[in-house]
C-alpha cells in the first residue's frame, strides 16, 4: 500500500482513491477501449466516496446500509474497469494499476465489514 492510501478516515481514503484513479487515467494511451473504460472507471471510483459520504448523512440505518452496499459495489466495479484498461505494456502504468486494484479490493473488504456489523445490529 502506498503512503497516499495509509489513511484512517474513510472519506479521505475514498477521495484519494478517486483522485489517484484520475491520475492513472491521464497516463493510459487514448485508444477507443481505454477512453470508454477510463470514463467508466472515473465514474465508479468517484461513486465509491460519494456514496460513503451519503451513508454518513443517511436518515436511517436501512439507508446507511444501502449506501455502504453501493460503495462496495462501486469499488468492485472500479476493480473491473482497472483490469480492462490496456496498459500497453508500460511498467509504470502496470504498477499503478496493481496498487489501485489492491486499494479497490481493500475498500470492498472494509465496506463488507461495515455492512456485516451494521446488519447484525438491525
Amino acid at each position: 500500500m502506498t503512503e497516499k492510501f495509509k489513511q484512517f478516515d474513510l472519506e479521505d481514503r475514498t477521495y484519494i482513491f478517486a483522485r489517484e484513479v484520475r491520475e492513472f487515467v491521464r497516463l493510459i494511451s487514448k485508444t477507443v477501449g481505454n477512453i470508454e473504460d477510463g470514463k467508466q472507471l472515473v465514474r465508479s471510483s468517484g461513486s465509491v466516496g460519494a456514496n460513503y459520504i451519503e451513508a454518513n448523512e443517511s436518515f436511517s440505518k436501512k439507508d446507511f446500509i444501502m449506501r455502504i452496499k453501493i460503495s462496495r459495489k462501486e469499488a468492485k466495479e472500479s476493480n473491473y474497469w482497472l483490469k480492462l484498461v490496456d496498459s500497453g505494456g508500460d511498467k509504470l502504468i502496470e504498477e499503478k494499476r496493481k496498487k489501485l486494484c489492491k486499494e479497490s479490493l481493500e475498500l470492498m473488504k472494509i465496506f463488507g465489514a461495515i455492512i456485516r456489523k451494521s446488519e447484525a445490529k438491525v
